[in-house]
């Protein structure tokens, strides 16, 4: 079985090798780049399961990056931003980033970011086989991770996937930002809950019909569709 691909794209040659020094013995295969440019000609080449992309980088910054590989695959996506900078990750996520840790970090922290989305990447879908839920104008395919709405395949990533799925999976109650963030991200996301509105604003896009989630005010999101 082939190591799990993972690209770091970092202008600071300490975190690169901090960060690679992490994830390689946990058995991750680490490519490294130090500007926009390298960063997406070996996000081509090696075909990596998780980016790491830093938003400030020379040549073409992250937010570029980001943007072309948007274009090309839904390659999962961990942008490293400022501390400071709440639009960068706004930003950042709004592009279709997956999800984001501010700098400076803890190496621990990104390991566990990383470990949490391979977990959910790598789930075995065939235990979900045959699990297809239908309602008047959707349907969701579980185990092939299909959506369709009015007979139109709409094509999400896996975070939006995932969170779809859960809110499908409770149709009628309302699930907190603090829940989805649990289910979809894992027990130990460290992040704050703009990540799912971002998230939740993509879906809705992609439905193309905001109706079918329903957001409750200061608490959470539900799903609306009837079933059939």
């Amino acid at each position: 079985m082939s190591k799990p691909k993972i690209l770091v794209v970092d202008d600071e040659k300490s975190i690169l090798n901090l960060v690679g020094a992490y994830l390689r013995p946990e058995g991750y295969e680490v490519y490294t780049a130090m500007d926009g440019p390298s960063g997406l000609k070996a996000a081509r080449a090696y075909k990596p399961d998780i980016i790491v992309l830093d938003i400030m980088l020379p040549g073409i910054d992250g937010i570029e990056v980001l943007t072309h590989l948007r274009r090309e695959s839904n390659v999962y996506v961990i942008m490293l931003t400022a501390k400071t900078e709440e639009t960068d990750k706004v930003v950042g996520l709004s592009i279709g980033a997956d999800d984001y840790v501010t700098k400076p970090f803890s190496p621990r922290e990104l390991a566990a970011r990383i470990k949490s989305a391979f977990r959910r990447l790598q789930g075995d879908s065939s235990q979900f086989e045959g699990q297809v839920f239908n309602f008047k104008r959707t349907r969701i395919d579980a185990g092939s991770r299909k959506v369709w709405v009015d007979d139109r395949q709409v094509d999400l990533t896996a975070v939006e996937f995932d969170l779809l799925k859960s809110l499908v999976e409770h149709r009628g109650l309302v699930l907190s930002r603090e829940q989805l963030l649990e289910k979809v991200w894992g027990y130990d996301y460290y992040g704050d809950t703009r990540v799912v509105d971002v998230h939740m604003g993509h879906i809705r896009e992609k439905l193309g019909d905001a109706s079918l989630i329903a957001t409750v005010r200061s608490v959470g999101y539900r799903f609306e569709d009837e079933v059939v």
